[in-house]
């Protein structure tokens, strides 16, 4: 089975994001199960065009069966026949929208199903988005509070140098006075 996006790509663009490798990787793995278990489930509903052709063949043979049988019984029993012949073309017509019920309710499950995935998958973007920004705004606290910590010891290294200076400052003039 086919995957229609780059998961290397992903685990490259999850790691650029914060997440560690392990993660990323579990996180594309996820994805791609859920994909394949979706699309396995799709899959099993539908028909296939050879399952189709084959139905529609077995139709047709049976029209062409009853076409024989008509000639044959036109002139001896006509009217029974076409009695007969309205009943399967009443038959027919109900098999008919039986199928086209099945098909419509088949799209409509897929279409839940798909719509489904995609809410799934938005609301698994959201989650992350909100991961992201908790991470955003915990790194810029904890840089405000780095600046904030460096400023208070710049602050103080100020003080102990004028506190130094001040200190040198008044042995010079000690020693400047006694001399």
């Amino acid at each position: 089975r086919r995957l229609f996006f780059d998961t290397h790509a992903l685990v490259c663009l999850l790691e650029e994001n914060g997440f560690t490798t392990q993660q990323s990787e579990v996180i594309v793995s996820a994805l791609v199960k859920i994909m394949n278990t979706n699309l396995d489930m799709i899959y099993k509903d539908m028909v296939t065009k050879v399952q189709q052709e084959i139905a529609l063949q077995q139709v047709m043979s049976h029209i062409g069966g009853v076409k024989k049988d008509m000639i044959i019984l036109e002139k001896s029993e006509f009217s029974a026949l076409r009695s007969e012949n309205e009943k399967i073309k009443l038959e027919l017509q109900q098999i008919k929208k039986q199928v086209m019920d099945e098909i419509t309710k088949v799209r409509a499950d897929n279409k839940l199903n798909l719509n489904l995935e995609k809410t799934r998958v938005k609301e698994l973007h959201a989650q992350q988005d909100r991961a992201l920004t908790q991470t955003d705004r915990k790194i810029d606290t904890e840089v405000a509070d780095l600046k904030t910590m460096l400023e208070t010891h710049k602050l103080d290294n100020i003080k102990y140098l004028a506190g130094s200076v001040f200190t040198c400052l008044t042995v010079a003039l000690g020693f400047y006075r006694l001399w």
